[in-house]
């Protein structure tokens, strides 16, 4: 039995070391940017007590500030890491807001909503065990319900454009845009 735990840890530390040194974006982990960020910032328009949340629990992931602990060089954590901040920067960054219109930030906002209140971000495996802080409380959450919902356009108020400008074409029915040649 000794023979047998001896020799499993020692393959253990082996695999470990193995990990280290294997070329992880062989099998698609973009490792490029482990341990760094990209230079573009973009100088939050929220109120602070919202940045003070959404850095907290999203920007690590959502932003070009990843804060990268130590664990995020050692294998296979860091392959976790790269993608999922890889991941979180490609649906939704932060950092890149200035590259994006204000109707393109609102539906960003409001996309972000829908993650929040369906309890998908943040994810449960980045809030345990590592970042418990990001939990959002019930008040985090009305804040920040508050701060992305504030601009959003309500669809169904929206008159439909009719014929003649009144309240609808010939019986009321809305007119679609005749297609020019």
């Amino acid at each position: 039995m000794q023979k047998l735990l001896k020799i499993g840890t020692v393959a253990g530390i082996v695999g470990f070391v193995v990990l280290q040194v294997f070329p992880a974006k062989v099998i698609g982990i973009p490792t490029q940017d482990i341990g760094a960020n990209p230079p573009e910032r973009f100088a939050f328009d929220g109120p602070p007590q919202v940045e003070a949340i959404m850095r907290r629990a999203c920007f690590d992931c959502h932003s070009n500030e990843t804060r990268w602990p130590l664990y995020s060089r050692l294998a296979p954590a860091s392959w976790l890491m790269a993608r999922d901040i890889h991941n979180g920067r490609n649906h939704l960054n932060f950092s890149k807001w200035a590259d994006s219109d204000e109707d393109e930030r609102q539906t960003d906002r409001e996309t972000a909503w829908d993650q929040v209140e369906a309890g998908a971000m943040p994810p449960w495996f980045y809030i345990l065990p590592m970042h418990p802080d990001a939990k959002l409380s019930d008040a985090d959450k009305a804040t920040l319900k508050a701060y992305f919902l504030k601009n959003k356009k309500d669809k169904e108020k929206e008159p439909a454009k009719t014929e003649g400008g009144g309240s609808g074409g010939a019986a009321g029915v809305p007119v679609k845009a005749a297609a020019t040649p």
